[in-house]
């Protein structure tokens, strides 16, 4: 299959990408490189440096992919609070210039990245079903639910298939352990390099964490999966369904490290969710997708990374 894949020299798209071609897929990637890395890019893959918000014509003209993995995303939340014109401008307008050229150029299936946590804000029930109410509460939750929106009306107009894959806390190698980088990346940056950690607030606040790899895994699902090879209309929440605190998360990261080096505690965030996890069950049924990579072993892999010596 060819797969046009946006964000694939990022966190999550590389490793969409390492997985497509192992698969024996033939991979482009879009990719402005504002946050993802040339050295992510796997041989094999054609990188095009290239912003979404350009629509990317001139890729469906010389590819003419048969499938669009949507990973690329203004995905920080502090700055889509900061910026919500220019969170709307990538995740909302940058998706609809792709899908215009998915109808135009008779792609045949699309698979995005979407959000668990910041669609549905703070859950009433845990893990959280799909149909669980939607009630973001940064314009980064907005953006991600207005995409999904305008997939299911470009399905419903045109018949282009779609999965929208809700992801929890991804975490793995290759993160960013700065800016607004997972818990996990944080983490593992500090206790490589022998320096305290602070947890904002009590650290009893929960996340599903879920492993790059078994993200990547979902991704590929999607695309070789549904009906006459469309990927299966609908949204499916990829996370384990399990809760983990963030002090369970750093003393399970501290054992792996061997360092007796405490964190600190700050003031809690304004806002933030106290409870966050997805029911993956759903993506069980229809995509034959569950997390395979326990946790202990994922932060251990993860740390092994971040501590391996920089070429």
């Amino acid at each position: 299959m060819k797969v046009l894949l946006t964000g694939g020299a990022g966190f999550i798209g590389s490793h969409v990408a390492d997985l497509l071609l192992a698969r024996g897929h033939d991979v482009a990637i879009v990719d402005n490189l504002s946050t993802g890395k040339r050295e992510n890019v796997p041989e094999g893959a054609r990188l095009h440096e290239l912003d979404i918000r350009s629509g990317c014509a001139e890729v469906f003209e010389e590819f003419q992919p048969e499938a669009l993995c949507h990973q690329a995303a203004q995905m920080d939340v502090r700055r889509s609070v900061r910026e919500p014109a220019f969170d709307a401008e990538v995740n909302v307008l940058g998706t609809l210039g792709l899908l215009e050229n998915c109808v135009r150029h008779g792609v045949g299936k699309v698979v995005f990245a979407s959000t668990g946590g910041a669609i549905y804000g703070e859950q009433n029930v845990s893990p959280a079903p799909e149909d669980h109410p939607h009630y973001p509460v940064s314009p980064y939750g907005v953006s991600k639910l207005a995409g999904e929106r305008y997939l299911h009306y470009y399905e419903a107009q045109y018949g282009l298939p779609y999965a929208a894959l809700r992801y929890a806390n991804v975490y793995g190698p290759r993160q960013d352990p700065h800016g607004e980088a997972g818990v996990v990346a944080i983490f593992c940056g500090n206790l490589a390099s022998g320096r305290t950690s602070r947890i904002n607030g009590t650290g009893e606040q929960t996340r599903d964490y879920v492993y790059v790899e078994d993200v990547a895994r979902a991704n590929v699902l999607a695309l070789e999966s549904g009906a006459n090879g469309g990927a299966p209309t609908g949204a499916y929440n990829i996370g384990t369904g399990l809760e983990t605190s963030v002090n369970e998360l750093y003393e399970t990261l501290r054992g792996i490290s061997g360092l007796e080096l405490p964190p600190e505690h700050g003031p809690a965030k304004p806002g933030e969710q106290l409870r966050s996890c997805v029911d993956p069950s759903a993506a069980g049924r229809a995509l034959g997708w569950h997390s395979e990579v326990e946790l202990a072993a994922g932060l251990k892999e993860t740390f092994e990374f971040f501590s391996a010596p920089k070429r």
